[in-house]
């Protein structure tokens, strides 16, 4: 069984570098983070969803 210590600290994320993942005929852009974006048929509008994520505050 694990034990969780309260002394860890979670490793830090990575800042948002959001990637395309394809299933299908469709392309959804992901972020670390736990962000997606909306499925689409255009993986340039899915890199835009992503460039868009990353731009972000």
């Amino acid at each position: 069984m694990y034990d969780q210590h309260t002394a860890e600290v979670p490793p830090a994320r990575p800042a948002h570098e959001p990637t395309t993942v394809e299933r299908g005929s469709f392309c959804t852009a992901r972020c670390g983070c736990g962000w997606s974006g909306p499925a689409r048929r255009s993986r340039d509008r899915a890199r835009a969803d992503a460039d868009a994520h990353r731009a972000a505050p």
